[in-house]
């Protein structure tokens, strides 16, 4: 009853209203006055100013180098520059050994002993060259002990004693002999087949190994010098795979291996094909980087996959195997031709030269290393833009940088660059990935990320 005597006073104030509206008469409305408006925009209150300055990828850039100065940046300077003088170092070492070989007969004699234990010309080459791989390893012993375990130790990359060291030493050299032994029985077998055309088919046999020991690595090699195992479950991984499936990886799990075993070094990969990829990231990586650093590794390294960097890679590498073939090729002749007869060496299908065909592929090498390094680099490089797109972590790729800089140096001249750095330069990455962050500064992903220093 109240809800009805409501409605039937409001109709009652309605019908009045409207009456009352209709014997009114009309307002002049022009005679309203007007006056004018303005519009002012209000002080900001103190406090609550928001300003978001210009993002300079040049000062980011310099802003990262300036974290690692003074000690470290010399230690890494040092250790990294020391290089230059060692791939002098052991392309003389190398000519060396094989000169001590050919001149004290050595290579002669173990030639001589494979055909005593066998007629077979094939079967003599590998018991050759076990041989000349134990020698050559034990000769060499003292420039690899200097720079693989003492060197490491004083820069403080090694985890190892010297019992480790030489226990994962023997197993490489283990390895060495069988794929010397079979590698090179087979290029011999061609060498006798095509004499004279022996570089351009030893070349395909020696593409065929690369892939063939690609394929093998993840599943038969590297575990033989550390564990592998699944990486545990969690959002990390669940990242990575789902950042693998979203690149078109067949990669069914993440395995992490236990590389702190021997080294302090931060490193993953994603490696094999034909049903042998596998993605793995060492036990540094894990417990010395953010997530963020490690799906920016892991982008790096799955762009190599994508991008087919193995077979473009090999590709680049098989021309420059052909050129080096080409110049062992002359450089035998040339060289038997005025001392064979002193080394006992007959002819270049004869195992008792290896000795000069290594020196001359050391001096070839030597010269080649600013071709070679370019070749890597340059697939590096790509591979840094595609783990920017596909990570979208240029402050994680850019923190990671600065980690590898405790064996690389940071900042080196372009000439540097361009002749001894087979990956880019601390300075060429951060600035690559700050460059990406400038020019994805509003996208949402990267407005809410970490600020770059500057």
């Amino acid at each position: 009853m109240r809800w009805t005597y409501f409605v039937a006073c409001l109709g009652v104030l309605a019908v009045l209203a409207l009456a009352v509206g209709a014997h009114a008469a009309p307002a002049d409305l022009s005679a309203a006055p007007v006056a004018p408006v303005s519009v002012h925009s209000l002080p900001p209150s103190p406090g609550t100013v928001h300003t978001t300055p210009p993002f300079d990828p040049a000062k980011a850039t310099n802003a990262y180098l300036a974290r690692v100065s003074g000690k470290a940046r010399a230690r890494s300077d040092a250790y990294f520059e020391g290089g230059y003088v060692l791939i002098l170092v052991d392309t003389v070492y190398a000519v060396a050994v094989s000169a001590l070989l050919l001149w004290l007969g050595l290579s002669a004699h173990m030639r001589d002993l494979a055909q005593r234990l066998t007629r077979s010309r094939f079967f003599q080459v590998p018991i050759y060259v076990v041989m000349y791989v134990v020698i050559t390893t034990v000769m060499t012993f003292p420039l690899t002990l200097y720079e693989d375990f003492f060197r490491e130790h004083s820069y403080g990359l090694s985890n190892q004693n010297f019992l480790q060291w030489l226990g994962d030493f023997g197993i490489e050299s283990g390895v060495n002999i069988v794929i010397f032994a079979v590698g090179l029985a087979l290029i011999y077998a061609v060498i006798r087949a095509s004499r004279r055309l022996w570089w351009a088919w030893g070349t395909l046999v020696a593409v065929a190994l690369v892939f063939f020991l690609i394929l093998i690595e993840p599943v038969f090699i590297a575990p033989l010098l550390n564990h592998y195992q699944p990486l545990r479950e969690g959002t990390l991984k669940t990242e990575i795979l789902t950042l693998a499936h979203g690149n078109g990886i067949p990669a069914t799990d993440v395995y992490e291996f236990d590389a702190s075993r021997q080294t302090k070094r931060v490193s993953a990969n994603v490696s094999g094909f034909l049903g042998t990829t596998r993605i793995s990231l060492n036990d540094n990586l894990l417990n010395r980087c953010t997530p963020a650093e490690i799906e920016a590794v892991l982008g790096h390294e799955m762009g190599h996959y994508v991008l087919n960097h193995v077979a473009i890679g090999i590709t680049w590498n098989a021309l420059l195997f052909l050129v080096a073939f080409l110049f062992l090729d002359w450089g035998f002749g040339a060289l038997v031709g005025a001392f064979g007869g002193n080394w006992g060496v007959r002819s270049i299908d004869d195992p008792a030269g290896l000795p000069v065909l290594m020196a001359l592929l050391s001096v070839f090498m030597l010269f080649a290393t600013p071709v070679s390094n370019t070749i890597t680099r340059t697939l590096e490089a790509q591979a840094d833009i595609f783990g920017l797109n596909a990570a979208r972590q240029p402050d994680g790729f850019a923190q990671s940088a600065l980690m590898l800089s405790e064996y690389r140096k940071l900042d080196p001249s372009p000439l540097e660059e361009f002749i001894f750095f087979d990956h880019p330069s601390g300075r060429t990455r951060i600035a690559g990935a700050m460059r990406w962050k400038a020019a994805h500064i509003n996208d949402p992903d990267i407005k809410a990320g970490p600020v770059s220093p500057q």
